[in-house]
């Protein structure tokens, strides 16, 4: 098969920006690109969509792939169920659906009734839900929704009983839920200050602070309940306990997983107080302190304090001195990943080689039983309430659509809630876990997924995805597109590199700051093994990866430009030097570091791939995709890495960018453009992984 035909775009513009950086000049060609909103930039966009829209569309596999993966993404999708107030709330999508509709069961054996659809909110369904949370009693819903793609969220409250919202309306609210009180009337938020007009998408968000909303009241007359102007970076995260006694406030500083708590005591939750004096119960920023949950002044947190993997402890508000602290549940071989507080017990998940396992304790750290999964997978998003005796969580795996399943903690008990019927038969596929040795010596696992009779031939279309960072943890997940690609005789392979979160905190430290080449050297050693052990070759190589994980490819692809045929970055953070000028950007510092410390520098400079791209350089066929609503990763890092890349290749292979309209990070695109966004890249991987 071969290719379209490769056509350049127009040179972009480049300027004389140079800026001096600790004694070291730095050019910035395309940094006009960054101003998004200008009518050059706009210009750029629709030159640049319009070549690689052509190249795309002269692509033999694109409207095969297309049908293919509307037939995949054709079914039942559910998520985890939230009981309030006798009322279970949930999302259903039948299948092409651009966005999930909310629904809601009076009980387990009722029918299901519709609740609220987002489908409506917008013609073209680039509205989503962002937040769903039911009053204590079920009979209010605080909702949010952003739109295309935006971080950007606006609170409503609607009635459940007879669907109407109320007059309620709030706005400017980024990263933050919301949390009722137990009398229902009122909750708590965070919000940013309102951003000047038309830099809602790129400026800086700064100074959050925590309100509370009173039922019936306009926004302007919140009332604020704990900001910090001395430390306008810090971020608020408020949570009032099951029992209606304490607002737990976690205190956030970028994307760093230390965190500080405080907490106010909110009286008689019948007749609760909601501004008051705010205890700071941990205030060290020393460690990770997750908030589980309460037994009146006994508060449980899992943290990672002299615990790298994870433990729990118990404080006693009343004399909370560390000396005082109580251990739960110790330090294990396995990470310990989350804990939930449910039916007077903890249920535990732990990490087994970046598979789930989960397990029940007692309040005392006494083992009560196993929960069995349905095979190798992973099982998240636990939903209970420390009152009730049963649970709901997601299970899924790599060849395995997403099931609800609810388990009864008293008779131990699993059974389905929701299953989705497949759409493909997945006994012709298998997934293993092979480890592979990074340059260092570390093992890495790697989760590989191809057809059970596959040959180790070297010629063998291979998408190698990775992420590694934020502590974040890339387990098996179910995605149509990539039973699209296996069906094209495609090997699937999903690396956990260093910077994520599968082996505990020194899993994840071990690939920041400037240790961030480890993630890379990791994922060149996995490329190298799939080579080596036969599973494909570099004429047959893709590598794949969103936002950090965009960073990821753009460094390797730099780096190792021989190594890969496609490289695929997405929504990627491109520009090291400039990054935490922008939006949220400020916060990713505590993983990367900034430019404007010299240390950190020239560590970024090293690796960054706007900074890091060659002249005369044969790299392989790449199409950076983005959207023009991103306001969280902004366009400008890979509009300026497109243009960079353009000039700098030899054009022997395609290099070209994809640019969404009316979409942003990831978060909430509709299916219609999940669909199409996915048929162009997979048909772009196979027309250069099967053209050697």
């Amino acid at each position: 098969m071969s290719p379209g035909p490769i056509r350049r775009p127009p040179p972009t513009r480049a300027v004389d920006q140079v800026d001096t950086l600790h004694g070291v000049e730095v050019a910035d060609p395309y940094r006009w690109l960054e101003n998004t909103e200008s009518p050059e930039t706009a210009a750029w966009i629709a030159a640049q969509n319009e070549v690689t829209f052509a190249y795309l569309e002269s692509l033999p596999l694109r409207e095969e792939l297309k049908q293919r993966l509307t037939a995949l993404y054709d079914y039942e999708r559910y998520s985890i169920p939230y009981h309030r107030g006798g009322r279970y709330f949930y999302t259903r999508n039948t299948g092409l659906q651009n966005q999930a509709i909310l629904y809601l069961q009076d009980s387990l054996a009722a029918d299901g009734r519709e609740l609220l659809d987002p489908n409506g909110l917008s013609p073209d369904g680039t509205v989503a839900l962002s937040l769903v949370e039911p009053s204590p009693d079920g009979r209010l819903l605080l909702y949010g929704t952003s739109a295309s793609g935006s971080d950007w969220q606006e609170f409503r409250i609607r009635q459940v009983d007879d669907g109407i919202d109320r007059a309620d309306h709030l706005r400017w609210i980024k990263f933050s839920r919301g949390s009722w009180m137990r009398d229902g009337k009122v909750f708590f938020y965070s919000r940013y200050p309102e951003p000047v007009p038309d830099a809602a998408l790129s400026a800086q968000n700064r100074d959050m602070k925590v309100y509370y909303h009173r039922l019936g009241t306009d926004q302007r007359e919140d009332q604020l309940v704990y900001e910090r102007p001395d430390q306008p970076d810090w971020g608020f995260a408020g949570e009032v306990t099951h029992d209606g006694r304490y607002l737990v406030l976690t205190v956030w500083l970028g994307t760093d997983s230390r965190t500080r708590v405080y907490y106010h005591d909110l009286g008689d939750p019948l007749a609760p107080n909601p501004v008051g004096p705010v205890v700071k119960l941990l205030d060290d920023f020393d460690a990770a302190y997750g908030f589980i949950g309460n037994a009146g002044p006994i508060f449980y947190f899992r943290t990672d304090r002299d615990a790298a993997r994870g433990r729990v402890i118990a404080i006693d508000t009343r004399a909370p001195a560390p000396d005082a602290w109580r251990e739960i549940i110790s330090e294990a071989e396995q990470p310990l990943d989350a804990v939930a507080l449910v039916g007077g017990r903890l249920v535990t998940s732990y990490l087994v080689d970046a598979k789930s396992r989960l397990a029940v304790v007692d309040l005392d750290g006494n083992p009560v039983s196993e929960i069995p999964l349905p095979g190798i997978g992973t099982a998240g998003g636990i939903s209970g309430e420390p009152d009730r005796q049963e649970m709901f969580f997601a299970f899924t795996s790599s060849l395995v659509p997403t099931s609800i399943l609810r388990y009864d903690l008293q008779a131990g008990a699993l059974t389905p809630f929701r299953a989705p019927k497949l759409t493909f038969d997945p006994s012709v596929f298998v997934t293993e876990q092979v480890f592979v040795t990074s340059r260092d010596g570390t093992q890495v696992p790697v989760f590989l997924t191809h057809r059970k009779e596959l040959v180790r031939d070297g010629s063998h279309p291979t998408l190698l995805y990775g992420y590694g960072g934020f502590n974040a943890n890339l387990t098996p997940f179910f995605d149509p597109a990539t039973i699209a690609w296996l069906e094209q005789g495609g090997i699937y392979a999903q690396a956990n590199l260093r910077g994520g979160g599968e082996y505990g905190e020194d899993w994840h430290r071990a690939g920041m700051f400037e240790k961030k080449q480890n993630v890379f050297d990791d994922c060149i050693a996995v490329a190298e093994y799939l080579i080596r052990e036969g599973y494909t070759g570099a004429g047959h190589l893709a590598v794949e990866g969103a936002s950090n994980g965009g960073l990821l490819v753009g460094a390797v692809m730099t780096q190792r430009p021989e190594l890969f045929a496609v490289a695929l970055p997405d929504v990627g953070v491109m520009d090291m030097l400039r990054y935490h000028h922008f939006t949220i950007g400020w916060a990713w510092a505590t993983e990367y570091g900034r430019a404007d410390d010299a240390a950190h520098f020239h560590v970024l400079r090293a690796y960054s791939p706007l900074h890091n791209l060659k002249p005369g350089t044969n790299y392989p066929a790449t199409l950076v995709t983005t959207a023009d609503h991103d306001d969280r990763v902004v366009p400008g890092h890979s509009f300026k890495f497109a243009a960079a890349l353009q000039a700098a290749t030899t054009w022997d292979r395609p290099a070209y960018i994809r640019i969404e309209t009316k979409a942003g990070h990831g978060a909430g695109k509709p299916v219609s453009k999940l669909v199409e966004a996915r048929a162009d890249v997979l048909a772009f991987a196979l027309a250069n992984t099967r053209s050697k």
